[in-house]
């Protein structure tokens, strides 16, 4: 009797309370890394429409604006792939905690360095060398906290690791917010003086300060340091994608991770993170017909974008706690599959019918909400799937494949926009049309859920038998 009260008690238990100090240290390092990631990633999204109507001279129309954006942030997830590729293999080979400091060092310096461009050249230089440290921050992150942490946390812990970048992604659009109001006060942005969206990538190098505070505390994981001590001749396959491809159970893992994790980065990236271009275009002709001065158009434009910057990720913070409980209640694979579906309606619901300010907050709110949970999926679900010495290269081959994916997604929604749905062809505000097209991306996840393992319950996989059934 006494063993069964015990087993029930463990079950009551909250998450938190198997937690001890260095635990929640490891975590709150691992949260930061990814949330001064995710703030770098978003003050791009948010700076790109103006960065580049400098950069290509008051010459340039509207549709070359849009385009060189796309090719922008194309060139931008290309680096963030490659990065993640290449750091994700040296996270299991020298350690996560000493990879981890390498990026975002990396990701801090060029972004800083961005800020100082001057032609769209050196602008996609930078980017591609900022993504390369913001690419392989993520996978390095989440082994560290899926190693360090109780199995009974680990979930809950890499769930709400994922929530909390929504503070960085809130940060950007406050900094957004702010430096809109002081440009239309004329504080910066005027004659002689540095353009707004200069501000927002410098205020994005000061993440170089956390590598700095955690280099002498973070300890390796316990996990990876005895698997590299009792590797002999594994040594060799830390890190390994010949092994990861090589064994049929890790190339089995690694193709439905990678096809779950493609089409929510291509969604995020090629739609989602497009409804600020959404606002952009709805409301820029509202305001200019009430005879508002240039600059005063610009700062009330980026007020309104950075509102929904704001709400779209106070929605994808509670999306992805609100996904950490679900799948600890019903699994991984049923979690994934509500989240798609909702994501998709969600998505398509905000480029229909976003037409009036007051429709900002909650619309963005619930999209935020409903696509933004997926990615608490990708953080509790990808280190589930490979063993200690393949577990940062196999999440990281299957997030950067998909940023591979995704990065032509900005470029085709652009040429979707400009090409097809162009007002040549009769359509007004074509970005609505092309973002609702590329929506049937969601259907992709759904297809490979019921080929998934279900990893729910089960201790993290260390050699080829795990999920045998």
């Amino acid at each position: 009797m006494s063993t069964e009260n015990e087993a029930s008690s463990n079950e009551s238990r909250q998450w938190w309370t198997y937690m001890n100090g260095y635990h929640w240290f490891v975590l709150l390092v691992a949260a930061l890394g990814w949330l001064f990631d995710c703030l770098d990633q978003q003050l791009f999204i948010l700076a790109r429409a103006p960065a580049m109507a400098e950069l290509l001279g008051p010459d340039a129309a509207a549709g070359e604006i849009k385009k060189y954006g796309g090719y922008a942030t194309t060139i931008f997830m290309l680096g963030w792939a490659t990065g993640g590729l290449i750091f994700g293999v040296l996270g299991d080979r020298i350690g996560r905690a000493k990879t981890m400091i390498i990026t975002i060092l990396l990701y801090s310096a060029f972004t800083g360095l961005s800020s100082i461009s001057k032609g769209f050249a050196d602008f996609a230089a930078y980017r591609f060398l900022t993504g390369l440290g913001v690419g392989g921050e993520f996978a390095v992150g989440v082994a560290l906290v899926a190693e360090s942490l109780p199995s009974k946390a680990r979930a809950h812990a890499l769930g709400l690791l994922q929530a909390l970048s929504a503070v960085g992604n809130i940060t950007a659009a406050q900094i957004s917010i702010w430096i809109g109001q002081a440009q239309s006060a004329g504080t910066i942005g005027g004659e002689g003086q540095w353009a707004a969206w200069r501000w927002m990538f410098l205020i994005g190098a000061v993440p170089a300060l956390l590598a700095i505070a955690i280099r002498w505390k973070l300890k390796e994981p316990e996990a990876w340091v005895k698997a590299r001590q009792e590797g002999g001749d594994k040594q060799k396959d830390f890190g390994s994608y010949s092994k990861l491809f090589g064994t049929p159970q890790w190339r089995r893992n690694a193709i439905i991770g990678v096809t779950l994790a493609c089409s929510g980065v291509f969604a995020l990236w090629g739609i989602v993170f497009y409804c600020f271009e959404l606002i952009r275009d709805v409301f820029r002709p509202m305001l200019e017909a009430k005879g508002l001065a240039a600059a005063d158009v610009e700062g009330q434009l980026k007020g309104l974008v950075g509102i929904g910057g704001r709400w779209l990720n106070l929605g994808a913070f509670v999306g992805m706690i609100a996904f950490s409980y679900l799948t600890a209640a019903i699994g991984r694979k049923k979690a994934f599959a509500i989240s798609y579906v909702a994501a998709m309606i969600s998505t398509v619901s905000v480029f229909w019918f976003l037409k009036d300010p007051s429709q900002i907050w909650w619309m963005t709110f619930t999209m935020g909400a409903c696509m933004l949970a997926l990615f608490a999926g990708y953080a509790i679900y990808l280190p589930e799937l490979f063993p200690t010495y393949l577990r940062s290269t196999g999440t990281s081959f299957c997030y950067n494949v998909g940023r591979y994916v995704g990065a032509f997604a900005p470029t085709l929604l652009g040429l979707l926009a400009s090409e097809v749905f162009s007002e040549a062809n009769g359509f007004k505000e074509g970005i609505r049309y092309a973002g609702i097209a590329m929506c049937s991306v969601f259907v992709v996840g759904l297809a490979v859920l019921p080929f998934a393992p279900e990893t729910k319950g089960k201790p993290l996989p260390e050699d080829e038998t795990a999920f045998a059934h």
